[in-house]
């Protein structure tokens, strides 16, 4: 059976659900990855307004849509992150950004995911998608010199903060799909298990599978998919294009994106170099059977071209595997 293909709303969240909504519906999506920023799911309105969550269910029913995971990147991102500053200030809710007093946004951040696994329960929903933070992300370039005391204490902050929040994720039958990610505990390989470790490989915690972030950093993502398997708790497909031409750099040089002397920018699915037909056949062998959710970043194309072009695009390799394997026909030829 073919995933659902779902659009994330999160760079759609400047219009009201229901546009997004019908545009999905238009496009052929099946649902929506629902995003907890602009109108789209809001927190604080599950938590204590009466009707907000059935308003939600029948606002996709009425495009016929189905949301089977919701995203909650933005708060997560202040979870852990050190320094906290304007950056997130810009991202941040006034209620969870508060004075702007650090240990106090990291705390009311930390009660607003668990609050997101509480809403996301009493929505029918049992995936939550998003950014836990760090607090070592500045000393990734480990000058000055990193003692490994340091990194370590980075992972304990990580699993002292997230540990509880996760708990209440256990309690409601909610999982926790962290977006492994530069800037995030866990951005490679290496760092993916040293976070699944942290936190004691605990059901609650997993990963959410976006390839645009391996290609930039020459990681491969197919290999990632078979080395965490049973932790690929959910998908989202973004591209990413590398020009690494001998002037531009792996690390961005401090440039917007779609700036022609990046070294690599986001583009459209199917514009960049994720390999994605061994993505879907390697989804396809670890039995992945969760939804698929188009996240659209492009500096250089049309939301409006790029989000429906990349679902007809991943359609097409979202191939059944055969119910039979192709040489089970040689099995006794001729007897």
């Amino acid at each position: 059976m073919t995933p659902p293909f779902t659009l994330f709303t999160g760079q759609w969240a400047d219009l009201p659900l229901e546009e997004v909504c019908a545009l999905a519906r238009d496009w052929g999506f099946d649902g929506l990855e629902l995003a907890c920023w602009g109108d789209h799911f809001e927190v604080e309105r599950a938590k204590k307004e009466d009707g907000y969550l059935e308003g939600r269910h029948a606002l996709l029913e009425k495009y016929g849509l189905r949301c089977w995971a919701v995203s909650n990147h933005l708060v997560g991102q202040a979870v852990c992150d050190h320094p906290i500053d304007e950056r997130h200030r810009a991202i941040l809710p006034a209620r969870i950004w508060g004075d702007g007093e650090p240990e106090g946004v990291r705390r009311r951040a930390a009660a607003e995911m668990a609050d997101t696994a509480r809403a996301a329960a009493a929505f029918g929903v049992h995936t939550v998608v998003g950014f836990t933070g760090s607090s070592i992300w500045h000393t990734v370039a480990m000058f000055p010199p990193v003692p490994p005391i340091m990194v370590e204490r980075g992972f304990s902050d990580f699993a002292e903060r997230w540990n509880p929040v996760l708990d209440v994720f256990d309690d409601m039958g909610v999982r926790f799909a962290l977006e492994v990610h530069p800037s995030e505990i866990a951005y490679d390989f290496w760092t993916a298990r040293r976070a699944l470790d942290a936190v004691g490989n605990r059901p609650a915690f997993g990963l959410n599978f976006d390839p645009s972030h391996f290609v930039w950093q020459d990681l491969d993502p197919v290999a990632f998919l078979d080395t965490f398997q049973d932790r690929i708790y959910h998908v989202d497909c973004k591209e990413a294009r590398k020009r690494l031409d001998g002037r531009n750099g792996r690390l961005g040089s401090h440039l917007p994106w779609g700036d022609p002397h990046r070294g690599w920018d986001f583009v459209s699915v199917g514009h960049g170099d994720v390999p994605w037909e061994d993505v879907f056949r390697m989804l396809n062998a670890i039995r992945y059977d969760g939804p698929v959710s188009v996240e659209w970043e492009d500096a250089g194309m049309d939301r409006l071209q790029g989000a429906p072009e990349s679902l007809a695009y991943l359609r097409g390799l979202a191939f059944e595997p055969p119910a039979r394997s192709f040489d089970a026909a040689f099995t006794n030829a001729g007897e």
